[in-house]
C-alpha cells in the first residue's frame, strides 16, 4: 500500500509493500514483473525525492526516508553512520542488511546528497529549496547529479531483492551514503568502521546516472572508468592599497591572472598527451570595490588524472608556478602564496574490476536485452565510490544508467549536439524507464554474484 508524509510541506510517498506482496503471484516472477509492479510508487518517492534536495552533510530527511524504506523491506538498518575528519559535521549514512544463509557479501552503494544548482527544469516538482549549506552561506539545491534516481533504483532493488530472497542466498548490504558530491562521504563510512561494525563484502557495485544515453540502456566500462580528484587552494597574497595609486601595492588580482594563464600550461606542456589529466581554476575570489586593491586573492582548483605519479606532478606544478609568479611580481617571502592541499576532498580514480565487469555483463544483457548494455568510455570525472574498495581489495564495479528520452538522443546526436548532462540546472531524467532499468539491472547484477 502507500501512505503520505510531509517534509518541508511536501508531500512524500511512503512505499509500504510488503516483500511478500511484492513476491505473490506466480514462480515465473522476475525482477522486471516486479519492478513494473512498483514503478508508479517508485516513479511518486522520485519525485518527491527531487522536490526536496538536501546538500552535502545535510542529509537528513533523505537519510531517514531511505532508512524507513529499508525496514520496510525486511533489512537491519543502522542510520546516521560514519565518522568525518572535519569537526561537526554530522553523519548520515545508512547502512541496511539482509542476511539470508551462507553465501558472499553484496554492497550496493547509492549516493543521497544534492548540489548547489537552481534548477531550470520548469519540471513541476522541479525544486525551489534553498538551504544554508554545512559552512555558512544560504544556496538553492537541486538534485542535478540524480542522486535521487540513485536512492529511488536501491528502494526498489531493496524491494525486489527481499521479495526473492527464496532464490539467492548470502548477505545483501545496502549503503545509502552522503557527501558525494564533496566526496568525503564515503571515506567518513569506512573510518566510521563499516567493514568492521558489518560483514565486509566480496563485491561492491553502484550505478550512476548520465544524459549521454538514453533511458532503457547501461553503459558499461572494464579497468579505468573515473579519475583521480585532487581539490586544492592557493592563497595568493600582495600588499593592498588604492587603484587610482598601484604603484604603492602590489596587485594580487594582477598576479591571481597570472598564475592561472600559466597553470594552464601544466596539462598542455608539462604532461605527455597520452596521460589525460585536466586541471581547472573554478573559483576566483578577491577583493571587495572597484577602486581598493586588496591584499590577497582566493583560487580554488580541481586537478583530475589517472596515476599517482601524475597527480603529484600536478601538485607540485601548482605550487611552483604560484611561488616563480610572486617572485617575478617582487613579493617578498613572507608574501608568497599559500598553497593548500585540501585533504577531505581527495578520490582515487575508479578501477572496474576486469573480470567482475565480465562476470556482470552477460547478466545485465539478459535482464535488459543485448543491444541495451553498451560500451561506456572512461571520463575525467571522479567519483569516492572506490574508497569502498580498499585500494582494489575489494573488486568494484560502477556503470552508468541512462537517463534521457530516446528520441532526444537520436535528435542530438544527429544534429551533433548535446543533451543536457549532470551538474546542469537543465538536468531532467525521464522517471519511469529509467528507475525501470535501474532496479531490473542491479537486481539482475545482485544476483548473478550471489550465484542464482
Amino acid at each position: 500500500m502507500l501512505h503520505a508524509v510531509c517534509r518541508n510541506g511536501i508531500a512524500l510517498v511512503v512505499l509500504a509493500f510488503s516483500a511478500s506482496a511484492l513476491a505473490a503471484g506466480p514462480r515465473e516472477v522476475t525482477p522486471a514483473s516486479l519492478a513494473d509492479r512498483q514503478l508508479p510508487s517508485l516513479v511518486a518517492y522520485y519525485e518527491a525525492l527531487h522536490a526536496d534536495p538536501e546538500l552535502s552533510h545535510l542529509e537528513a530527511h533523505t537519510s531517514a526516508d531511505l532508512a524507513r524504506e529499508l525496514r520496510t523491506a525486511g533489512f537491519e538498518v543502522t542510520e546516521r553512520f560514519g565518522q568525518y575528519d572535519v569537526a561537526g559535521l554530522q553523519a548520515y549514512g545508512v547502512v541496511g542488511v539482509l542476511r539470508n544463509g551462507a553465501g558472499p557479501t553484496v554492497l550496493i552503494r547509492a549516493d543521497m546528497d544534492a548540489l548547489p544548482v537552481e534548477e531550470q527544469t520548469g519540471l513541476p516538482y522541479a525544486s525551489h529549496k534553498h538551504m544554508s549549506g554545512s559552512a555558512g552561506g544560504s544556496y538553492p539545491v537541486m538534485h542535478a547529479c540524480g542522486h535521487d534516481i540513485h536512492v529511488t533504483s536501491m528502494v526498489g532493488v531493496a524491494r525486489v531483492l527481499a521479495a526473492l530472497r527464496d532464490r539467492w542466498h548470502g548477505t545483501l548490504m545496502l549503503v545509502g551514503q552522503p557527501a558525494e558530491e564533496t566526496i568525503d562521504g564515503a571515506g567518513a563510512m569506512v573510518r566510521g568502521g563499516l567493514y568492521e561494525r558489518f560483514p565486509r563484502p566480496d563485491y561492491a557495485l553502484a550505478l550512476h546516472s548520465t544524459g549521454t544515453i538514453p533511458a532503457g540502456t547501461v553503459g558499461v566500462v572494464s579497468g579505468f572508468a573515473l579519475a583521480t580528484s585532487t581539490s586544492m587552494d592557493v592563497i595568493v597574497r600582495g600588499v593592498g592599497g588604492h587603484g587610482s595609486r598601484p604603484e604603492d601595492a602590489r596587485d594580487p588580482v594582477v598576479l591571481a591572472a597570472n598564475i592561472v594563464m600559466q597553470l594552464q600550461t601544466v596539462v598542455s606542456r608539462e604532461l605527455s598527451p597520452f596521460d589525460p589529466s585536466v586541471l581547472t581554476v573554478g573559483s576566483i575570489h578577491g577583493g571587495t570595490k572597484r577602486n581598493i586593491i586588496p591584499d590577497e586573492v582566493k583560487l580554488e582548483l580541481t586537478m583530475r588524472t589517472y596515476t599517482e605519479a601524475t597527480r603529484q606532478h600536478m601538485i607540485q606544478a601548482v605550487a611552483r608556478i604560484a611561488r616563480a609568479a610572486a617572485l617575478g611580481a617582487d613579493l617578498p617571502e613572507d608574501r608568497l602564496p599559500l598553497v593548500r592541499l585540501i585533504e577531505t576532498e581527495q578520490a582515487p580514480a575508479l578501477y572496474n574490476n576486469p573480470a567482475l565487469v565480465a562476470r556482470l555483463r552477460p547478466a545485465l544483457e539478459s535482464a535488459l536485452g543485448q543491444a541495451n548494455v553498451r560500451d561506456y568510455p572512461r571520463i575525467m570525472g571522479s567519483e569516492d565510490f572506490g574508497l569502498l574498495g580498499l585500494d582494489r581489495q575489494i573488486p568494484v564495479t560502477l556503470f552508468w544508467l541512462g537517463v534521457s528520452d530516446p528520441v532526444k538522443v537520436a535528435a542530438a546526436e544527429q544534429a551533433h549536439e548535446s543533451l543536457p548532462n549532470i551538474h546542469s540546472p537543465l538536468y531532467a531524467p525521464v522517471p519511469g524507464p529509467t528507475l525501470r532499468t535501474g532496479v531490473i539491472a542491479m537486481s539482475a547484477a545482485a544476483l548473478e554474484l550471489f550465484g542464482h
